[in-house]
């Protein structure tokens, strides 16, 4: 892979963990809202939020088995964005809905709401993994590189959530994550076309 690949992949990558990051901040402002603040609501919503990464890493392995190249890693970002974009106003119906229920319910609720996201952020990794490691012939290094800038993107994004929050509010914070998503997205069906040429 030529240097200039790699530093828009490693971009997207960036970008891909700066929306994630975003997300994860809203989504658990907009559930503790929803459910309360307290270590039960803490507790579920950090638990969905790894198990759905950890799954998903899990599922996109053998995606990138199935699935070579960097075609799949661009409609999940886009799958992303549709979800990120349309999450709130979901999250407030089922909020409307879940009213008095027990805790037990409105756990599994929770994981459930969380899952299907976090897992398909969690599937990006192998399948960069599996795109980029064959070209640079350094797994460890491939690995390393990428979990990397997608931390950096987190880190970004953990100061600058509090910034977008403040400005824009919840709803708009999170069209500007689904935006970051379709760059992402777009980054990543542009090199896919161009390591199919």
């Amino acid at each position: 892979m030529s240097p200039w690949r790699s530093r828009l992949l490693g971009l997207a990558f960036f970008l891909s963990g700066f929306a994630a990051l975003v997300y994860q901040v809203v989504w658990q402002r907009a559930l503790f809202a929803l459910f309360g603040v307290n270590v039960e609501a803490v507790t579920v919503v950090v638990t969905a939020f790894m198990a759905g990464l950890g799954l998903g890493s899990l599922l996109g392995g053998r995606l990138s088995e199935r699935l070579p190249g960097l075609g799949s890693f661009a409609v999940i970002e886009l799958l992303l964005a549709a979800i990120g974009a349309t999450s709130l106003p979901f999250l407030a119906w089922v909020g409307d809905v879940s009213a008095g229920m027990g805790s037990l319910s409105i756990a599994l609720m929770t994981i459930a709401l969380i899952f299907v996201p976090t897992a398909l952020m969690g599937a990006t990794l192998p399948i960069l993994v599996a795109h980029a490691a064959p070209r640079s012939g350094n797994t460890g290094h491939t690995v390393g590189t990428l979990y990397s800038v997608n931390t950096l993107g987190s880190a970004v994004a953990a100061a600058g959530t509090v910034l977008l929050l403040a400005s824009l509010g919840q709803q708009r914070t999170t069209w500007v994550a689904a935006g970051v998503n379709v760059t992402v997205s777009a980054l990543g069906y542009g090199l896919s076309r161009r390591s199919a040429t």
